[in-house]
């Protein structure tokens, strides 16, 4: 007889899947993206700008120049979000993804789903909190996985320390949220990161079955160290991408976090680089 964890690991499993195939009708197998987070000591039009010249048609939201280090946050208004997708299409670049940032409470992480629609943008990453605070984290994220769906928003987690730095500790996360619009976004440098070197992503990736809708292309060398260009630390790439695909993720975006750290035109050289990359990964 089936179990309920089998059941649950199921139900999963095929909303993953479905997740993947419906990101839009008329997308791209891969949306190859590159987040602002290189350039966080400029202004995030800058990072637009280095972005589209690198030959990326998809950015993400991340780190910037700012008051609070961030593009968009819990503080910003529909207004200001929707100003920032009219400056990324300008440059022809779709918004993929955006970081969650902070939120306190479920009347943030609103504002933050929000945001998220006014851009343009289809998956809000979130990162997680400490111990003891998760129950009120989570139960705000299970509180409005409603309004994402309303808004065509994903809400997803990322392997990043604490009680969710792999994928088994996330799938439990998700399982505890129990709504087909939260989910998880892989993270293969973090699984690294956060286990000091010990559990390689490779073999983490099974654990993410069913589960994942995007990925951060994120590499690490020891021993801590994940601002590089993918391709030229410990992650195999290749590898974790096959188990992944096995997994049921045979499409979505893929979007770069890190670069070497560099001055402008040796960020942008890195930019291409790893666009390259990531086009001849798949």
């Amino acid at each position: 007889m089936p179990t309920r964890r089998h059941f649950i690991g199921t139900t999963l499993a095929a909303a993953g899947a479905l997740a993947t195939r419906s990101f839009a009708a008329d997308a791209p197998r891969w949306q190859i993206g590159c987040y602002t987070r290189p350039w966080d000591q400029h202004d995030w039009r800058v990072a637009f700008d280095a972005i589209a010249g690198a030959g990326f048609k998809h950015v993400g939201l991340m780190t910037t120049k700012s008051k609070n280090h961030l593009i968009l946050s819990s503080d910003s208004t529909p207004e200001e979000a929707a100003a920032v997708g009219a400056e990324a299409k300008q440059r022809g670049l779709q918004i993929i993804s955006m970081w969650g940032g902070q939120f306190t409470d479920a009347a943030g992480l609103k504002r933050l789903i929000e945001c998220s629609a006014a851009c343009g943008c289809p998956n809000l990453l979130l990162g997680g909190t400490d111990e003891k605070r998760a129950a009120a984290y989570y139960k705000a994220v299970a509180d409005c996985c409603g309004l994402a769906a309303e808004k065509q928003v994903g809400l997803s987690i990322k392997p990043h320390g604490g009680n969710n730095a792999n994928s088994a500790q996330c799938r439990k996360l998700i399982e505890q949220v129990a709504h087909k619009t939260f989910r998880l976004w892989y993270d293969p440098g973090n699984i690294f990161y956060y286990s000091e070197g010990k559990l390689d992503p490779v073999d983490d990736a099974a654990a993410a079955t069913g589960m994942v809708v995007g990925m951060s292309v994120k590499d690490f060398k020891p021993p801590k160290e994940v601002a590089l260009t993918p391709g030229t630390g410990k992650v195999d790439f290749a590898k974790v991408m096959a188990r992944l695909k096995q997994g049921g993720f045979t499409g979505g975006p893929l979007v770069v976090e890190c670069l070497d750290r560099g001055e402008l035109p040796a960020l942008a050289a890195a930019a291409r680089q790893a666009r390259l990359f990531v086009e001849q990964l798949v």
